[in-house]
Parts: structure tokens; sequence; C-alpha cells
């Protein structure tokens, strides 16, 4: 390497180079820098020509993208429930620092943070790249790198003052950028049905469990209470009774009555007459009768009370079609307690099942429903390259770097041999020409 360097002349102030036209030295660069493209106007008009011409192919094998877009308005959080608990905390603490705390706490803000969070979770966007099969749309072999070209290829903006979301796909598919925007909105939808715990929801699914608990309650009251009438031939204890003693004052009556005649008759034919045995013969009747209906007063068994009793009532061992009078005053207590049972039940269940009506309308109310501004469409246009800015935009870029190439050449060509900045370039070229000798000798080596 020659390292020797000869000694610095200056050129006379008022030499002109051969490349700037005959511009004087004096002259400020720009007009020299002018006239170096002028002279080189040709070459520039072909080269831009060439230049656009390559753009534009390159311009249209760019794919073409489409944007859909979908706008929602998230739902307010209820502010009833929590205004009312913030009102009470400020006024039984005394501070309203405390208030607002509690409607801090409790809810009192715009859900559309939370829905934009959302809308960017793992969940929804595993379920758009199962859905869609986007690993081999995307030629991605796993699922994270697909998630990350999702993201990239989406946009979710909020309108700070009107809490407006908006959700725009970009794709290479008008119809799938609408299904993907539409997926967005379908899987959103969903996540927030799911996970939805508002206080509605918790109380009507305690009301539902409370209501199965009386249900069976009450089918066990009303079963207890149809066995015993069913034994003790029982419908209305206040009927029946009414029914048994005027059925028995009636036999009474009667018996009386067949007793006179009796007398009479006995005065009259004597004791073998016919008629006096015939009415001998219906006062045994009555009196039996009478006794039927009377019944004993012997103690009902343990198991009569609760509709248990495997063997058959007094009455309807008898025959009878009605209760003893003597057993009514037994089987009031035990019916009665059954009928306040099967009462009660059919009140709480009857309650309830409003309780639980309210509850279902306000759980509906609670649970946060999308309120869709602009469902998405299919784009008619793509948004995506914009070719003939793009290919004017490449060729001006190139044009310059060009025209600055040409200026940088005519000007290093006024450099003389012995300068410097020739010198330091010409040895810089020297090193980087014997270290790529040095790695192709190793390369080849090692070959």
């Amino acid at each position: 390497m020659n390292t020797q360097t000869e000694p610095l002349q200056r050129e006379p102030a008022h030499v002109s180079a051969p490349e700037t036209g005959g511009v004087p030295a004096s002259a400020p660069n720009w007009i020299a820098n002018a006239f170096i493209l002028l002279r080189h106007r040709r070459i520039l008009a072909r080269v831009a020509a060439i230049a656009l011409l390559l753009n534009l192919a390159v311009a249209f094998l760019i794919p073409k993208h489409y944007e859909s877009t979908a706008r929602i308005m998230p739902p307010e959080s209820s502010e009833s429930g929590t205004a009312l608990l913030s009102a009470l905390a400020g006024r039984a603490l005394g501070g309203e620092l405390l208030g607002g705390l509690a409607a801090g706490l409790l809810g009192g803000h715009n859900s559309g943070p939370l829905f934009m969070d959302l809308l960017r979770s793992g969940t929804v966007t595993g379920k758009l790249i199962d859905r869609f099969q986007l690993q081999s749309v995307y030629h991605k072999r796993y699922a994270v790198d697909a998630s990350k070209v999702l993201a990239r290829r989406t946009k979710i903006d909020m309108d700070k003052k009107s809490g407006v979301i908006t959700i725009t796909v970009t794709d290479t598919s008008p119809q799938r950028a609408r299904d993907l925007a539409q997926a967005y909105l379908d899987e959103l939808n969903l996540i927030v049905n799911r996970t939805s715990t508002s206080s509605a929801r918790r109380e009507r699914m305690f009301i539902e469990r409370r209501l199965a608990a009386v249900r069976a309650e009450l089918d066990r009251a009303q079963d207890a209470l149809s066995n015993f009438s069913s034994k003790n031939m029982t419908v209305d204890l206040r009927e029946q009774t009414r029914a048994t003693v005027d059925a028995a004052a009636k036999l009474q009556g009667e018996l009386i009555a067949t007793q006179g005649e009796l007398t009479s008759l006995r005065e009259i034919y004597g004791n073998e007459n016919v008629r006096l045995k015939a009415a001998e013969a219906r006062a045994a009747n009555l009196r039996m009768e009478l006794a039927k209906v009377g019944g004993s007063s012997a103690a009902m068994p343990a198991d009569s009370a609760d509709g248990k009793d495997a063997s058959p009532s007094s009455a309807a061992a008898d025959g009878l079609t009605y209760t003893a009078l003597r057993q009514l005053p037994r089987l009031a207590v035990p019916y009665a307690n059954l009928y306040r049972t099967v009462r009660v039940q059919e009140t709480v269940f009857e309650l309830l099942m409003q309780q639980f009506e309210i509850a279902q309308i306000q759980e509906a109310k609670d649970v946060p429903v999308l309120s869709v501004i602009d469902s998405p469409g299919i784009p008619e246009k793509k948004s995506f390259p914009p070719r003939a800015i793009l290919s004017l935009t490449l060729t001006i870029i190139e044009l310059l770097l060009f025209s600055a190439f040409l200026v940088l050449r005519a000007h290093w060509r006024e450099v003389r041999q012995n300068d410097p900045r020739r010198v330091l370039a010409r040895e810089t070229a020297d090193a980087l020409r014997q270290a790529w000798r040095g790695i192709s000798r190793r390369e080849g080596s090692v070959l």
C-alpha cells in the first residue's frame, strides 16, 4: 500500500472544474449544483421514467387491503344502587370523600375501557384465530404470531367525549374483514354475558335455589294432607262437621218420632202386632245409625295424624261415607296443622315466584347489552395501497437520491488526487478489499 502523499497544493480560486460547466468557483453551491443537474437532465429524465414504471409495477404487486369498521356504544353502569349507597355512606360517615370512594368502588364509571381490554384479550383473539383459521391465512406457524398480526391489523379506539368505541379491521379479503369485525362484536357480547356478576344475577340465583326447596316442601305438605284426608275421609272439616251434626239431629228426631209411634202402637194393638214389630225394627236401625254417626271416643292411632296409618279408619271400617262425630275434634288438630303447613308453603311459593320474575327482569336490565351504532359492512374500495401516490412518492425520492449522487460525484471528481479526503477513501477501500480477501480465503480453506 502506498502511504506516501504528495505535497498539498491549492489550485487558484479562478480555475473552473469541468463538471460544473464553466461556473466560476466563487458562485454559490446551489447554482453549481443546479448546473450539474442541468447538464445531466437527459439522464435524470430517463431515470425518472424508468423509476416511475418500476414503482408502478411494484405498487400493483402489493395486495389490496380493505377496512371494515363497526361502531358500538357500551352501556353505562347502573347508577341507582351506586348513588344510593354512596349517599348513605357519605351521610353516615359524614364525609364527601368516603361517599365518592363508595361510588368508585361500586362501579360508578364508564365501561368503555373495560370493553376495549376485553376486545384485545387473548380469549377473543384466540376464538377469532380458531374460527377463521388465521394461522394459515397469515402464514404463521404459531398462534402467538398470528395474534400479533391480527392485533396490527385491528384498530380499536374510543372517543373520550361520547364513549363510542370504533373497531376497524384490515384484511386482504373484503368479506373476511367484515366477518372479523362482526366476530369481534359477537365474542364481546358472549364474554360480557358470561362474566356478568351483577347483584340482580346473584339474587336471581339465590331465589331460584330457594324456590326449588320451597317447591319440594310444598309437594311433601300436599302429599301429607292428601294422604291424611284420604285415610280419614276428611275434605273440609267445617262442612263435614255441619253435615254430620245435621245427619245426627235428623236421625235423633226420627228416633224420637219412632219411639212415640211404638208407644201408641203398643197401647192400641199390644206387643204382638205386626206394625209394632216393624216400628221396633225401624227404631233399632235408627239407634244403630245414630251410634255409627256418633262413633267412638277412643284415641286414634299414633300415626293417623301424619297420614301414615296403614289401617283403615273407624268410619271406613264401619262402611260409613263420613267421619264419626266423636272423632271430628281429634281430626281437627292434625288436619289444621297439615292444612296450615300447605297454606304457608303456598304463600311462600307465590311470593318467591313474584320475586323470581322481578329478579329475572332486573337481571335482563343489568346485563350489559352492546348497542351497535354502525354494523360492519363489506368494503367497496380498498384502503391500501394508494398506487398513484405511492408510485409518485417513490419516484421523487429515487430521483432526489440519484440527483444527490450526481452532485456528490461531480464534487468528488473536483477533489485532487493528493487531497486527504481522497487518500483516506482510497486507503479505506484497500483495507476493505484486503479484509474481504482474507474472509474468502478462510471460507475456502474450511470448505
